[in-house]
């Protein structure tokens, strides 16, 4: 796939990782340096900002309060918005993403994610929970008209003793191969779309005419 216009592309990163350090925020490293590897593939340099939802906990729930968000939070959620491509990770509890992830998506406008493409990843202590990513969180973004790529990444616990242990050939684990597979999607999205433009709240003002008339 082509890659039109200037060669370099913002990524976000959202990690809702609870702990620290977290597997969460591990996988999300893991997606962001394969993605990153995959674009410079295709020409592409990345311009790459990672979030940890857990530094902005207090200043989500105030937002919920107040309809406000703080300036920290502000600046998170403008840098989600106006990126090139999305890379999103959450652990799973209840079957589900976090109370945490969901709130930070509730206070991102529902149209700013349309059309952006999306790599989703998730943690958990057991392989069960791995399609929490089909029945949770890929409709969540379909909601958003995003576009998310079709391999989603899960990484239970077996799955990092895995890594380590090797399987004495040299040959990449299961992860490994879904991480290199997700990214290399992510990356023929991200590359061959141009790059995203900020909405201007002023570049098309509403006629004054139908200001008036609307009152």
């Amino acid at each position: 796939m082509t890659t039109p216009g200037t060669s370099t592309r913002r990524v976000a990163v959202v990690s809702a990782g609870l702990r620290q350090p977290s597997s969460t925020r591990l996988l999300a490293d893991r997606l962001a340096e394969a993605a990153g590897t995959q674009l410079a593939a295709r020409g592409v340099d990345v311009d790459l900002r990672v979030l940890e939802l857990r530094e902005y906990a207090h200043d989500l729930t105030n937002h919920l309060l107040s309809g406000f968000p703080s300036p920290s939070l502000g600046e998170a959620i403008e840098a989600v918005t106006t990126a090139d491509g999305l890379i999103t990770v959450s652990p799973i509890f209840t079957a589900s993403y976090s109370g945490l992830f969901k709130t930070f998506f509730d206070v991102v406008d529902a149209d700013a994610l349309e059309g952006m493409p999306v790599l989703l990843g998730a943690t958990g202590g057991t392989e069960r929970h791995s399609l929490a990513l089909e029945h949770a969180m890929r409709p969540l973004f379909t909601y958003l008209h995003a576009i998310v790529v079709p391999t989603a990444i899960y990484a239970a616990t077996s799955d990092w003793g895995a890594e380590q242990a090797g399987d004495g050939a040299g040959a990449p684990t299961g992860l490994a191969r879904r991480i290199e597979r997700g990214a290399r999607e992510f990356a023929d999205f991200v590359a061959g779309r141009e790059p995203r433009q900020a909405a201007d709240p002023f570049a098309v003002p509403t006629p004054f005419e139908q200001l008036l008339a609307e009152n």
